[in-house]
């Protein structure tokens, strides 16, 4: 199954989206990275990178999700650390994309079909 990356500026909003994907699509990989170092608002890239790295581990690939501005460069810069071209950073929102992703996951859907579903949704 393809992995579900969500970098965002609040660990509580991370935290809430995990919850709602796992209690709809429970056995697709969720992995997240909310707020800074210290829990607050803000990114941390060693957090970012920590969750890309986890998700670019699985054989189907993963797709990262993202809010705002650095969670976005921040992410970029993970995935390029990671030098996994299995992992795709993808531009749509992070609770209706990261929602429709998982479930095509859970469903057995390749990356680049899941990458074509969210573009045909909000592309």
């Amino acid at each position: 199954m393809v992995n579900i990356v969500l970098v965002s500026h609040s660990p509580k909003l991370v935290e809430g989206l995990e919850e709602l994907l796992k209690q709809v699509v429970g056995q697709v990989s969720i992995v997240t990275a909310g707020g800074d170092e210290d829990g607050s608002i803000g990114t941390h890239f060693d957090k970012i990178q920590a969750a890309v790295e986890e998700a670019a581990s699985g054989d189907d690939g993963a797709l990262v999700f993202y809010d705002l501005g650095s969670a976005k460069m921040n992410a970029e810069m993970a995935i390029e650390v990671a030098e996994s071209e299995s992992v795709r950073l993808v531009s749509y929102p992070i609770v209706e994309g990261s929602y429709l992703a998982a479930v095509e996951s859970s469903i057995g859907n390749s990356l680049d079909d899941i990458l074509a579903s969210l573009e045909k949704e909000f592309g």
